[in-house]
């Protein structure tokens, strides 16, 4: 991280205490976390304080966090049955006594201020409600607008506040949200011009599901990395 990035930082933390949890970077941006409870009041601070001036809301966008840090297609041996987990149909409208895990889903911010050339990351969790609700930062910034519509869309985040949230990317008939992580590849209905009807009609999807299986990385002369370097030219 940079000096002017590391003085920036430090005033986020002197500002706003305990209200605000910084969250390190590998790639040197200035991340903090903050309480879905104050969302609204430390977005307006950001914005309209002289030492922070964030005039602009670059991006807003929804996370899942579900399989988060787990990776299970790296193997070093083969498979007969494969991995099929994207394949296989799940319930993809959870019951609505269902609650998620606090730290599933997130809403992330990133903010530019143009007149002081800084940028700034912001995370908040949605909590264990379902469906899942954080606060619209629309007040603040206009442009979250559509922004906010993706991540409902895309990810069921409801948005408390906003003046219009519907879907933006998918059809009206569209059932569930297609970004989460336990939403099946496959989907759950498609859509097809019915000649006899003389409409779009929607039905069960078609696609039948495979088996996929990961690339194996095995240990043999190929990947040598000494016999490479005698191979000549030729």
């Amino acid at each position: 991280m940079t000096p002017r990035y590391e003085a920036l930082s430090a005033a986020v933390a002197d500002r706003f205490g305990e209200t605000v949890k910084s969250v390190a970077s590998i790639c040197g941006e200035v991340t903090f976390e903050v309480e879905r409870a104050n969302l609204i009041e430390v977005m307006t601070a950001l914005r309209d304080e002289d030492v922070f001036r964030f005039d602009t809301l670059i991006d807003l966008c929804g996370v899942d966090y579900l399989t988060y840090g787990q990776d299970e297609w790296r193997t070093e041996s083969a498979t007969s049955t494969g991995f099929s987990r994207a394949a296989v149909p799940k319930n993809i409208v959870p019951d609505a006594d269902t609650t998620f895990d606090e730290r599933r889903f997130a809403v992330v911010y990133h903010l530019l201020s143009v007149s002081l050339n800084h940028r700034l990351r912001l995370r908040v969790y949605t909590g264990s409600d379902n469906p899942p609700v954080v606060p619209s930062v629309i007040e603040v910034w206009n442009g979250a607008n559509w922004f906010e519509r993706e991540a409902f869309d895309l990810f069921g985040i409801l948005f408390d506040g906003h003046p219009d949230l519907r879907r933006i990317l998918t059809d009206y008939g569209f059932i569930g949200h297609p970004f989460r992580k336990d939403f099946p590849v496959s989907g759950n209905v498609e859509t097809r011009y019915d000649p006899d009807r003389g409409r779009v009609i929607y039905q069960p999807v078609s696609i039948e599901p495979r088996t996929l299986v990961p690339r194996v990385i095995r240990d043999d002369n190929r990947y040598a990395g000494g016999l490479k370097d005698e191979q000549g030219d030729g």
